[in-house]
């Protein structure tokens, strides 16, 4: 067995390759303040997979398809929460869902839906305000995050924002092994489908949406990718529908067709 550091170091080249690896997996760019995060998140792989350093693990990427979707997993997960920019959550509940009282399907699409966070705090609302009639597409490009969000299973602590309505009539409080976490009901959970997509490659036939939410995703690409990804969802949405983005985001020089109705929620022409 290969002897390594505790904290193996990484060298500008190495985070150069990191950086390219990751921008053409994913379109993701890195900049260089994310070094420690990549030292952080990758140091753990280095150990497991015997690599006494990042020049043996970027060749172990060359040739290991699953390592290289283990890579890309972890360098492009994000923290969230659920309920997270609640306002967002009150448009769809007061504004949104009435529109929309008498159409028969509502379709929304978290299209980076991380741990599963944000689609599920979509379902409950949509359960409370609108009852049946709804379908949500929750994507991811990270494997892992999806099948934890499959799961529906968290922490106790992670349901502090959640509405305490919410919290009583959609989630379930673990017991005997479970204690110390929640779970989502199996009917919401039932009602989410869960799918990887690469939002910067060629779409599946997904069908088309009235809300897409893409939020706090489109800060980690470039000015480009962030016009063509935008292109290729707003391609899904249907007239009229709400494209949702994260509040420190701006779509302004990146999409046009579309409107600014409240902060960070657009509306197509």
């Amino acid at each position: 067995m290969a002897t390594i550091n505790p904290v193996c170091p990484l060298s500008d080249p190495d985070y150069r390759r990191i950086q390219a690896f990751l921008q053409k997996e994913a379109g993701i760019t890195l900049g260089p303040a994310k070094k420690p995060l990549v030292v952080g998140r990758l140091g753990k792989r280095l150990r497991v997979r015997d690599c006494g350093d990042y020049d043996t693990y970027l060749r172990l990427l060359d040739t290991d398809a699953a390592e290289r979707q283990q890579a890309v997993d972890l360098l492009t997960t994000n923290e969230t929460y659920f309920f997270r920019e609640a306002k967002h959550f009150a448009f769809l509940g007061e504004q949104i869902i009435p529109q929309r009282a008498k159409q028969v399907d509502l379709r929304i699409w978290s299209a980076a839906c991380s741990s599963g966070e944000e689609p599920y705090s979509i379902a409950m609302v949509l359960a409370e305000r609108r009852g049946r009639g709804w379908e949500i597409l929750a994507s991811d490009l990270s494997t892992r995050v999806l099948a934890s969000a499959a799961r529906g299973i968290y922490p106790l602590e992670r349901a502090e924002k959640i509405p305490k309505a919410y919290l009583k009539h959609y989630c379930l409080r673990g017991v005997g092994p479970q204690e110390g976490s929640f779970s989502i009901v199996p009917d919401l959970r039932k009602a989410i489908h869960f799918s990887q997509i690469n939002l910067n490659s060629t779409l599946p036939s997904v069908g088309d949406f009235d809300v897409i939410f893409l939020r706090n995703v489109l800060i980690y690409f470039d000015p480009p990718a962030k016009k063509t990804i935008c292109s290729r969802l707003l391609a899904r949405l249907r007239p009229g529908g709400y494209f949702i983005v994260g509040h420190s985001e701006s779509l302004n020089g990146i999409a046009g067709g579309l409107r600014l109705v409240q902060p960070a929620v657009y509306q197509k022409d």
